[in-house]
């Protein structure tokens, strides 16, 4: 075995156990892995994992897309936010005062981040990698990248969509949106907020109504997103959220379910199925992509995407900068040393007879900087929020 470790599930009552197949638990790679090169109906399985591979490029590729929307790219440990916008004021001159000093804000908040170190192993025997096609060991690099896809974004969603808070190693919290834990959002405009404030909503009802993305709308509008012209609100939930609440019928004024009348009316892109009309758009038609993931229209000035990434039963409204900017809610930390950013392949200790393995690492956490950029609403009559569960 490598550096003459054998790991404790190939050992049973005393003896070496060797998996075969699929690896067993070890995961290590065997010679009977490429003894079966098609399947019974005659189907190559080089065709087979051809076909996986393009699907799972496809599905990451809209994963990056809406966590890229949602985060910025960060090295710091915690971000120091001022908590309130108050001014400074001159004072009339007298002929011999001295004018007082002025002073930046007392009243500071750190907002951390969170990191920890991942890995994972790629391992095979001299044999396997002799008898094995370039398919074969091209798909469990795949399988990695996927892993890493679906652990880098899945985090960050995670933090968007759960209040819980958490510790980095320094001892800074890192939180999730305002939710009523008690802390005040600093005023904006005159409108000031208490402890009560959160932004984890529920619909109180089993779809989302255009009441409920009003709602959202105003929790992020009230403080100061998405006024700058930079900013762009979106409204993105899953395709069966986006059909159930019959959004494409919503019209200003005009009731379409019981009790519920739009203020805004929702303007199909070119996406939605065409239909006949009298009517005239005034504006701008929303465009059909943003970031690489389809717009199905907007209501009011949010464009409205609907991708399976984001949970049955949950809606996010959030301001974004566009990928990566840093106006973004939620900060993806990576470590200060460029060499130890992003996903890293390390080789083996001992590339040797009879296993060869290298390792794949990533570190990385999160942390909410904006914490009024975004709202989560649960579809749910439930007036509690429950956190949804993110594979990661």
């Amino acid at each position: 075995m490598v550096s003459g470790i054998v790991p404790r599930d190939l050992v049973a009552n005393g003896k070496l156990r060797i998996w075969g197949g699929s690896g067993g638990k070890s995961g290590i790679s065997t010679v009977g892995d490429v003894l079966v090169n098609m399947t019974a109906d005659g189907v190559d399985l080089n065709d087979i994992w051809a076909e996986v591979q393009q699907v799972l490029e496809l599905y990451n590729a809209e994963r990056k897309s809406v966590a890229d929307l949602i985060s910025f790219r960060t090295v710091n440990v915690a971000d120091a936010i001022a908590q309130s916008i108050s001014s400074d004021s001159f004072e009339e001159a007298t002929e011999f005062g001295v004018p007082r000093a002025i002073r930046p804000p007392s009243d500071v908040l750190k907002l951390g981040y969170s990191f920890k170190d991942w890995d994972i192993s790629l391992r095979a025997t001299w044999k396997f990698l002799r008898g094995a096609t370039a398919e074969q060991v091209q798909a469990q690099v795949t399988r990695v990248l996927e892993a890493d896809n679906k652990l880098t974004n899945g985090t960050v969603l995670r933090r968007l969509l759960d209040p819980a808070t958490v510790f980095n190693e320094w001892g800074h919290t890192c939180y999730g949106l305002w939710n009523a834990d008690g802390m005040v959002p600093p005023p904006f405009l005159g409108k000031t907020f208490d402890g009560t404030h959160t932004h984890y909503l529920t619909t109180g009802s089993t779809v989302l109504d255009a009441a409920d993305v009003e709602v959202m709308l105003n929790h992020v509008k009230e403080h100061g997103y998405g006024f700058h012209p930079a900013t762009q609100y979106l409204l993105i939930l899953s395709p069966v959220d986006f059909d159930t609440s019959l959004i494409g019928s919503w019209k200003a004024g005009v009731e379409y379910r019981s009790g519920q009348i739009p203020t805004y009316d929702f303007i199909p892109s070119a996406l939605m199925p065409a239909f006949l009309s009298n009517e005239y758009i005034h504006g701008a038609i929303p465009p059909t992509d943003f970031n690489g993931i389809r717009v199905w229209g907007s209501y009011y000035n949010a464009l409205v995407l609907q991708t399976e990434y984001i949970p049955v039963g949950y809606a996010v409204l959030t301001a974004t900068g566009g990928p990566g900017a840093d106006a973004n809610p939620v900060g993806l930390r990576e470590h200060i040393n460029p060499a130890y950013q992003g996903l890293r392949h390390i080789a083996g200790p001992v590339p040797t007879y009879p296993l060869q393995e290298s390792f794949f690492a990533r570190g990385f956490g999160v942390g909410t900087r904006h914490r009024g950029a975004a709202v989560v609403t649960q579809i749910t009559t439930n007036g509690s929020y429950t956190a949804p569960v993110i594979a990661t």
